[in-house]
């Protein structure tokens, strides 16, 4: 049996702005970061680099493909789960209440925005597929904390609402598959590893 490795990278910390979750990229600390985390990558092993086509997303993997002479794949599927309408404001309170409702209830989402069921069906093809190209190989991610936890949920119901509330940007995850089975997973990143 052959083990495939993925690593899920969330992105580091990029400002909200309304209007602009695609383009949207890192802040001067979250390049900091993006540069500490291709350091971690030094010695492992990388031979393919995918992101979500959001900005803060391939800002933070930008340094590890560089690194290895990789370019960035972006998969549209992979982006961020919008709980909500994305022509629409709401206070922070209200979408973390929403994303904690909709992974009790799968098909739960606030107005114009997506279900885990639906953003499931469309980001988990997305890494099955990773997964059968690139069987026995290092893929590394550049992922968001929702999706990134939807997709983990599908393998094991403990990735759920609490362990996305306790995930922190940028966020580093190991998983190791064995015939598209989800068999080990470590966190990589440590909070008190880079002090800014």
């Amino acid at each position: 049996m052959i083990d495939t490795h993925i690593y899920m990278v969330r992105h580091a910390e990029s400002v909200h702005i309304h209007g602009e979750e695609r383009s949207r990229g890192l802040t001067e600390e979250g390049l900091l970061h993006a540069k500490y985390i291709a350091d971690l990558f030094a010695n492992i092993q990388v031979d393919v680099v995918v992101s979500s086509p959001y900005e803060r997303a391939i800002q933070t993997v930008q340094y590890i493909a560089a690194e290895k002479g990789l370019n960035i794949q972006e998969y549209e599927d992979l982006r961020e789960r919008p709980i909500k309408g994305l022509n629409y404001k709401e206070t922070w309170d209200v979408i973390v209440e929403a994303i904690r409702v909709s992974f009790d209830d799968k098909d739960y989402a606030l107005q114009g925005g997506e279900t885990t069921n639906q953003a499931r069906e469309r980001s988990v093809p997305t890494l099955e597929l990773l997964l059968e190209q690139y069987e026995g190989k290092h893929v590394v991610i550049g992922t968001h904390g929702n999706i990134m936890t939807i997709m983990m949920n599908y393998y094991h119901s403990k990735y759920d609402y609490h362990f996305w509330e306790q995930t922190s940007k940028p966020d580093i995850y190991h998983l190791i598959f064995r015939d598209k089975k989800l068999t080990e997973v470590n966190r990589l990143w440590k909070d008190n590893l880079f002090l800014s």
